[in-house]
């Protein structure tokens, strides 16, 4: 199918409006069902019952597939109905496939709207599926949806799709899609939104007009609509990424980071840090406090000086990224921890690895990734540009042996997941050039001969050269100059500035 399926959820009230952002979330971050199907949440209970049927049910006519939330309190009838209930009558005047999932036990009696409700769902045959908690409704519903693709479309998961997903609603918490009024869109950081959400959606932040972010953002579950106030709120995931500082909600969310003299901890760090603010940016700030507190030796490689770290920052870049994601945001009272000792960097996480992952199995690399929060998973994967199905792990083992270090240890300490960088101690040289940061590769120099690399060298070193300057130097004629600068352009190492005799050549600037 080449277009996504749009599913208007809908409910009898703000009862269940935790349910209804949970089954947005699940569409949304499912790896199977984020293919082919989009969510549409409509307001509640709009200040207006008069102008509520025409805006539900025009919103309704956009969607190919009514879900609908029934729980145990009836909402404010409008001509008898309530608003889901006329949803219903609208999907089935339009021969839209209506999924029902009811919470509690069937057998319960129920009174008023949502009996009737029920009375006309068996009257027309159409089963409506039980559930007790959010788990349970996320099964359902992946397993309704899943089934209609496969009879309309006839598209199917793949086991690994299927296991992952399984995985997933089973570690998945219920924080992050709380729907909370602390904190309005406007009071959020919208410059980190936007930065999110055009890396969400492959373009320019310059692109992206006001709506264009607001409806980007409550589509990935980071903002609700509360219909009482006519206002946009940020959901629990909305305030860990986007609030400016969002330990003022969540004690919790910041990053205590300390730097030590030796291999030990001691009362007197010599550099501390409280991190605050939205975490894609607090992990930007985590990793500026880790190079400031290690070595950064200079190498010179041929025609290159470089500056190394003494870490791979891309490591460290999924570590933190991991411990926010996956972390047990339940727990408030205890927060991130980063240590950077004289020998190692140790980022400690609150929580233990989310059923079925084990450490022994994290350790073997052996496993299926899987997310307690898998909306801020999928977010962070956005921002930092890591792929937030893959395995992070791996990863974090690949940087460090092509950075000329020990692979990371994975342990748990006293509730806290633990990864352990090794640095290289006494012996900096191990530290390895990643050949990205080179600037002439082994390839390209191997294309140039002595005199050529010494040009190039004094070009590194910030001088303007001119043929006159190389003919003298060398003693050859201005064909043979001509051509050295020539291969130079052409390789993308330097660059042309003016013309006739005034004709001179720079280095090329890495951004030009």
């Amino acid at each position: 199918m080449t277009m996504k399926l749009c599913i208007f959820v809908s409910s009898i009230s703000q009862e269940l409006e935790d349910e209804r952002l949970i089954v947005q979330n699940l569409v949304s971050t499912d790896a199977f069902l984020s293919e082919s199907c989009t969510s549409f949440l409509y307001g509640l209970e709009p200040a207006s019952p008069e102008e509520a049927p025409e805006g539900c049910l025009q919103s309704l006519d956009g969607c190919q597939v009514y879900l609908l939330l029934i729980g145990t309190k009836s909402g404010i009838p409008v001509d008898g109905l309530s608003l889901p209930h006329a949803g219903y009558r609208q999907a089935k005047k339009r021969r839209l496939p209506v999924l029902a999932f009811l919470k509690g036990d069937r057998s319960v009696k129920r009174k008023g709207e949502i009996a009737g409700l029920l009375d006309e769902l068996d009257a027309d045959g159409l089963p409506c599926r039980s559930f007790g908690n959010v788990i349970e409704l996320q099964k359902e519903v992946r397993d309704a949806l899943v089934k209609l693709l496969q009879d309309r479309f006839g598209i199917s998961p793949t086991s690994e799709e299927d296991y992952i997903a399984e995985s997933t609603i089973e570690a998945t918490s219920a924080f992050e899609s709380q729907p909370l009024n602390r904190l309005r869109w406007r009071d959020l950081d919208l410059n980190v939104a936007r930065t999110l959400l055009a890396a969400a959606e492959r373009c320019s932040p310059d692109e992206l007009s006001d709506e264009d972010l607001l409806a980007g953002a409550t589509l990935r579950g980071l903002v609700w609509y509360d219909p009482s106030s006519h206002e946009h709120y940020a959901a629990a995931a909305g305030i860990v990424l986007l609030a400016k500082d969002p330990s003022a909600v969540f004690p919790q969310c910041r990053i205590l980071a300390d730097a030590y003299r030796s291999s030990v901890p001691d009362g007197d760090p010599r550099d501390h840090e409280d991190i605050r603010g939205p975490m894609p940016v607090v992990i930007e700030r985590a990793i500026d406090f880790i190079d400031r507190n290690t070595r950064h030796p200079m190498r010179v490689v041929g025609l290159n000086r470089v500056r190394l770290d003494e870490y791979p920052v891309d490591g460290l870049r999924e570590a933190l990224v991991n411990a926010v994601a996956h972390r047990q945001y339940e727990d408030a009272g205890r927060k991130i921890i980063l240590e950077v000792f004289s020998d190692r960097v140790v980022i400690s996480s609150p929580g233990l690895p989310p059923r079925p992952i084990t450490l022994a199995s994290l350790r073997r690399g052996k496993y299926r990734p899987c997310s307690r929060n898998p909306v801020l998973a999928q977010c962070l994967s956005y921002f930092h540009r890591i792929e937030e199905r893959g395995s992070g792990f791996r990863r974090m083992r690949d940087h460090m042996l092509n950075h000329g270090l020990d692979l990371p240890l994975l342990s748990t300490d006293m509730g806290y997941f633990q990864v352990t960088f090794p640095g290289p101690g006494e012996d900096i040289d191990l530290l390895r050039i990643p050949e990205r940061h080179l600037r002439v590769s082994p390839a390209v120099e191997a294309q140039l001969n002595e005199r050529q690399r010494k040009m190039l060298q004094w070009l590194a070193e910030g001088q303007e050269l001119t043929s006159r300057q190389c003919e003298a130097e060398f003693g050859v004629s201005r064909p043979i100059t001509a051509g050295d600068f020539g291969l130079l352009v052409e390789l993308g190492l330097a660059e042309k500035l003016g013309g006739g005799r005034s004709t001179r050549y720079r280095l090329k600037s890495r951004n030009r």
